[in-house]
């Protein structure tokens, strides 16, 4: 039985984190206004990033930090969930990246690292869609449902049909494609701000999803696979409230991990019934969101290979 959440996750240390004008186009949880230099935004996400690490180890969850690397620049290296994904076959898959500065973030030395450890059996290229510009970014793009192989991706200028289908080829996966948009009416750049899938149960801004039949027809999947659904508002996720990822602990205890903003965005009721489920752990992340666009989920690369 595939397992749908790990005890290990990938986390990069970022050497230059900043605003991102070119993602920012398409990325409307970004927010450039400040009067912060460049120095202060990085020595406060540094200091993000450090408790954020220091939290997931402390309910001993395993985190693999590696160091971003101080040339060349990349802004974004902190969420390296959108260009690799790691299966429990032992399959590895790189994705096409939609700014040109992020494709930068693809490392050699990360893949033979994980490679000392882990079992690396074949690695599908998807990459190579750079060049006709169409996009996949990672578990940014795909929300998976790994035992009931399905993934749920909502179309975007990252999130490119065609590479989606190449993916469900390649990794025999069924896709379930919708469109969501935000209050403001724009298309979501990354399905993983909108929707988040656990064990028993999915978090979602169903209010996104304007087409009838595209709402209807993600109950229906989530009814078939026995998920329980936790219904976000849309000021929610504006709040990075979907942006959330379940990971277990060496003992087998799971947390449901977002940052405090999307913690506190919560109601007392939306609490309790993830309580019901699975522990919850939270973390301030505020300029990462603000200046990167991306929350707790986006840090995060799940590691689903089995060890050497």
């Amino acid at each position: 039985m595939r397992q749908q959440i790990t005890d290990t996750v990938l986390m990069v240390r970022p050497a230059n984190f900043g605003f991102n004008p070119v993602t920012a186009a398409s990325n409307a949880f970004q927010d450039s206004k400040t009067e912060l230099s460049a120095a202060e935004i990085q020595a406060l996400a540094l200091q993000e990033f450090d408790e954020f690490v220091a939290k997931l180890r402390a309910a001993n969850i395993e985190v693999i930090a590696v160091a971003d690397t101080v040339k060349p620049v990349k802004y974004d290296a902190i969420f390296p969930n959108n260009w690799f994904s790691t299966h429990s076959d032992g399959t590895i898959v790189l994705y096409p990246m939609y700014a040109p500065m992020r494709r930068l973030e693809r490392r050699t030395d990360i893949l033979a690292l994980l490679s000392k450890d882990y079992i690396l059996k074949q690695q599908q290229n998807l990459e190579t869609h750079e060049l006709e510009a169409r996009f996949l970014e990672g578990t940014g793009s795909l929300i998976l449902d790994r035992p009931n192989k399905l993934v749920y991706a909502c179309r975007s200028i990252r999130t490119n049909e065609q590479v989606l289908d190449e993916f469900c080829a390649k990794m025999d996966y069924q896709k379930v494609l919708f469109d969501a948009s935000d209050a403001d009416g724009q298309a979501i750049y990354h399905t993983n701000v909108m929707m988040a899938v656990a064990e028993q149960f999915v978090v979602i801004c169903m209010d996104s999803v304007k087409n009838k039949e595209e709402h209807q027809a993600l109950k229906v999947h989530f009814a078939r696979t026995n998920k329980a659904i936790l219904e976000l508002s849309l000021e929610q996720m504006a709040s990075f409230a979907g942006n959330m990822l379940q990971v277990k602990n060496k003992e087998g205890a799971t947390f449901l991990v977002m940052s405090e903003q999307a913690y506190k965005s919560l109601s007392n009721a939306q609490i309790a019934a993830i309580e019901t489920h699975t522990n919850i752990l939270h973390s301030p992340i505020y300029t990462i969101e603000q200046f990167g666009g991306g929350s707790a989920r986006c840090m995060l690369a799940e590691i689903f290979l089995s060890r050497e």
